[in-house]
């Protein structure tokens, strides 16, 4: 049996959706903003370092805080990348916001300061996200591989992919 919506609540969902659009239309301005602003001031400070020639060691603390600001901006197109897909699709891409995840997680470890290694507490927490955000990749990406690939065996990741993605007859016969 259909049952007709009121005219009031299709109204209601057209305003909340037309509302839950333009507030991530403002969302992608400002991480724009945030992304032009992040790439300008680490090109200022690593354009400054190389023209000044100054006794850097860009093997220490210089290029630690340089990895730091790149995946900084990486992690900010990360994001401006999950806002535009959740425009354009309507849907939250699981597998983009873990890889956002797993790239701030993994900043976080880069620039991890000297000293870091006597708190226990913060080393094995960390090493728990990097645990659980890489196996719920992994399921995310298992569950999304179509069924004959995986049960074939045959899913992306294995050795026995043919050269154009396709299962060669060998393959399949095994």
């Amino acid at each position: 049996m259909n049952r007709k919506k009121p005219k009031g609540a299709n109204r209601f969902l057209r305003l909340v959706d037309g509302g839950e659009r333009e507030v991530a239309r403002i969302l992608t301005l400002i991480t724009a903003v945030v992304i032009s602003a992040a790439l300008i001031q680490l090109v200022i400070s690593l354009g400054s370092k190389l023209l000044t020639g100054s006794e850097a060691t860009w093997l220490g603390d210089d290029l630690i805080k340089v990895l730091g600001d790149l995946l900084t901006v990486l992690i900010a197109l990360e994001v401006l990348q999950n806002i535009t897909s959740y425009l354009r699709r309507h849907v939250v891409q699981i597998e983009l916001v873990l890889v956002t995840a797993l790239t701030a997680v993994a900043r976080k470890v880069i620039v991890l300061p000297s000293g870091a290694e006597n708190k226990p507490q913060l080393l094995v927490g960390l090493g728990i996200a990097v645990v659980s955000l890489s196996a719920a990749y992994w399921l995310v990406k298992r569950a999304n591989a179509t069924p004959t690939r995986v049960s074939l065996g045959l899913d992306r990741s294995g050795p026995h992919d043919a050269i154009d993605g396709a299962a060669s007859e060998d393959d399949l016969r095994h």
